[in-house]
């Protein structure tokens, strides 16, 4: 009688077929929800083709599941990406997490696809992937970090030693919750900076509520992280800057626009970012920050100076 051999578990034969571009990609789905074929393939594989044959393959491996939303003019938009269930297992083994639950993938799923404000996150999640496409392609520089908005959802996240206690009691609608944030490595310096990506969608004022309130967390604070506002115009980038002016926030806002980006086909590293009252612009790793604990563990800009000049 012929004997029926165990089927393999199909997490092991996901992890045995997982390539370190793979995980990275695994994990940057489990953090930040969805990415399109496109945005992959900037960011992590050498063409369109090859990244479409290995979406296929972690499809298949139900590492990845995908959608395809309508347009409202008809046809519709290219794949958007998410973890399917052994995706979510994977990434739950790597990190030492406690195995998820069975429809972890299902739900998250159905979320994003009836997201209303998709468009926002992905948009938001583009510009981390675009310095990820700028690192792919310079070995100088590196996307140390990129965190989520649901990193900052809770205020004890924003508090450090020797800041105000009262940040730790604070509700969550007293101090931002950025789309975003992360680290920045370019020639041996770095600079950690929050990320506000704008549709104009909402009113300008809302963009000012967003700036007090950073404001209000570095006056309570012992670190200050740049705030860079990626607006979709130089019309909107302008009215901005003209509600801040004179205001004599404490405040690090930097600006960049769509537009302006397209028209020199600039990635978010290159000279693009403006701060409200000075003239010119700023690539990302010129842009201050105040922040002890970032320089203990990155190299900061007055460590790369010194070396500069002891050279």
């Amino acid at each position: 009688m012929r004997k029926h051999l165990p089927t393999a578990d199909p997490l092991l034969r996901l992890q045995a077929s997982i390539t370190a571009r793979d995980d990275r990609l695994l994990g940057w789905l489990y953090d930040h929800g969805v990415l399109t074929t496109d945005q992959i393939a900037t960011a992590l594989f050498p063409s369109l083709d090859f990244t479409q044959r290995r979406l296929r393959r972690l499809t298949a491996l139900r590492a990845v599941d995908r959608f395809r939303p309508n347009k409202a003019d008809g046809g519709s938009y290219p794949y958007h990406y998410v973890l399917d269930q052994l995706g979510y297992d994977h990434v739950h083994a790597q990190r030492g997490l406690p195995r998820g639950r069975r429809d972890q993938a299902r739900r998250r799923k159905q979320s994003l696809t009836s997201r209303p404000d998709l468009p926002h996150l992905l948009g938001g999640n583009q510009v981390f992937i675009d310095l990820a496409a700028h690192a792919r392609t310079h070995p100088d520089t590196e996307l140390a970090r990129w965190q989520p908005a649901s990193a900052y959802h809770e205020p004890d996240t924003l508090y450090r030693k020797g800041g105000d206690p009262q940040i730790m009691l604070a509700t969550a609608t007293g101090f931002p919750r950025p789309d975003g944030a992360g680290i920045w490595i370019e020639r041996e310096r770095s600079v950690p900076f929050f990320l506000e990506y704008d549709t104009s969608g909402e009113n300008l004022r809302v963009l000012i509520d967003k700036v007090i309130r950073y404001e209000r967390l570095y006056t309570m604070s012992t670190w200050a992280w740049p705030v860079l506002f990626h607006l979709p115009s130089a019309r909107r980038e302008a009215n901005l800057h003209h509600r801040i002016a004179g205001t004599g926030l404490a405040t690090v806002v930097a600006t960049t626009t769509a537009e302006l980006r397209t028209a020199l086909a600039a990635s978010p590293a290159h000279q693009i970012w403006q701060l409200p009252g000075h003239a010119g612009r700023h690539r990302l790793i010129d842009l201050p920050y105040t922040d002890t604990d970032h320089d203990d563990q990155h190299p900061s800009h007055d460590q790369s100076t010194s070396e500069e000049q002891a050279d």
